[in-house]
């Protein structure tokens, strides 16, 4: 078995250009699990990098302390470098520590048990809460505001102020592990997480963290969710190869999208929201039209590709997250072969690979130009994302789709090349 198709000449591919990583000492008993960073998350704005480096830790470092370390050639930041230039002053009203020389503080959390899920969640004021019978709320949240949702082995979910590293709100109502937690990213605070006890549960953090409601229909554990960008869509993975897409308005399931072969672990919309890419245990990625619920493209870490039997099983090409850059043009996955690679949508063999160890999670920086992933030791290792510049034809694609279903656009009187080339339909 190889990792790619005869035809593809390994040495032949490119070499991810690595730039940092961010490590976590180890100590003699931490060689047992509940070191692993099961998530890694950028702040939408881009100002913090947060990941969970096992036994309860979350850490949230400034992005730009990260990329001074990177750019002035140093081969890693270690948890026990220095911290950044800490100015601030008190807030005599909350007793907020607040930096007055605009840079943001670093923080090292204790959520109190282990963290599987993480996801930022920043506020728009007009968003208003879907509970509009309630006048009073405990918590105003401001338009500067960021938020840190955390999902733990308990069940329990924290949010936290990013800022200051506050404690904000427990939330308590699943009944096993929160694998997943994922913002709309209309700036609603409307946080959906996923949960090893079956259920998603929708929370409306802008009426104080009240859940919204309890979406069912997984046979078994759900380990992943994502929103298509305008909030409207999610999509949610989970064992028993089930791809769930469902209306967030209405909270109903919209279809179930069938062509894996094992546990679906990873999801995320691309930019536009047109495609959504989908990562298994059956070694492979499907990116699909999911709109009209079919395959666009497979990208496969195994060869031959393995008879739907044997990708059932145990294997040691499990796909354990994918990730696609905010370029519309890229997607990273992360396999238990040892490898991160590079794909672009328009091909089926990989543009650039790198060499990891035990990698868990990835996740791309807001920008698109560092992918960073984490391991099973709690460390963070960084790449820069294959650059070149999109396309006049493609920006113009992403802005169309952004605002058009496959089926309008199918129903446009234009070219069938045109037409393809909007559907994202690879000849």
């Amino acid at each position: 078995m190889a990792s790619f198709p005869d035809c593809i000449n390994e040495n032949e591919i490119d070499k991810a250009k690595f730039i940092g990583e961010l490590l976590v000492p180890a100590a003699p008993f931490d060689q047992k699990s509940g070191r692993e960073a099961w998530t890694v998350a950028f702040a939408p704005n881009g100002s913090y990098i947060a990941w969970s480096q096992g036994r309860r830790i979350v850490r949230l470092i400034p992005w730009t302390k990260c990329l001074k370390n990177f750019s002035v050639g140093h081969c890693g930041v270690g948890t026990n470098a220095s911290s950044p230039r800490r100015l601030s002053r008190q807030n005599s009203d909350s007793g907020q520590v607040i930096p007055v020389s605009g840079e943001p503080l670093e923080h090292t959390i204790d959520c109190g048990d282990l963290v599987w899920g993480m996801a930022f969640g920043s506020s728009v004021p007009e968003k208003q809460s879907r509970c509009v019978n309630i006048e009073w709320h405990r918590f105003k949240f401001g338009q500067d505001q960021l938020l840190l949702a955390t999902g733990l082995n308990n069940g329990r979910i924290k949010i936290w102020d990013v800022y200051t590293g506050k404690l904000l709100l427990n939330l308590m109502d699943h009944t096993e592990a929160v694998r997943d937690l994922t913002f709309a990213p209309d700036g609603s605070l409307m946080l959906v997480s996923a949960s090893r006890d079956k259920t998603l549960r929708v929370w409306d953090l802008k009426d104080d963290g009240n859940m919204v409601k309890v979406l069912r229909g997984h046979p078994s554990w759900v380990y992943c969710s994502a929103f298509t960008p305008d909030s409207s869509v999610l999509c949610s993975v989970g064992a028993g190869k089930a791809v769930f897409l469902w209306n967030m308005d209405e909270y109903k399931l919209i279809r179930k999208l069938e062509g894996h072969h094992n546990d679906v672990v990873s999801c995320e919309f691309s930019p536009d929201g047109a495609l959504l890419a989908t990562a298994s245990y059956d070694t492979r990625v499907i990116v699909w039209d999911h709109q009209k619920a079919t395959i666009l493209l497979e990208l496969g870490h195994l060869f031959p590709p393995p008879s739907p039997i044997f990708a059932g099983g145990s294997n040691d090409r499990w796909v354990r997250s994918v990730s696609f850059c905010p370029d519309g043009r890229h997607i990273a996955s992360i396999t238990d072969d040892k490898l991160v690679r590079f794909w672009s949508i328009e091909e089926r063999a990989p543009q650039a690979i790198a060499p990891l160890t035990n990698g868990l999670s990835c996740a791309f920086s807001p920008d698109g130009s560092v992918l960073s992933a984490g391991t099973r030791d709690g460390s963070l290792h960084f790449w820069e994302c294959p650059r070149s510049i999109a396309s006049l034809q493609h920006l113009c694609r992403m802005s169309f789709r952004r605002v058009t279903t496959t089926q309008q656009v199918e129903a446009l009187a234009i070219p069938k090349p045109l037409c393809d080339y909007l559907k994202y339909k690879i000849v």
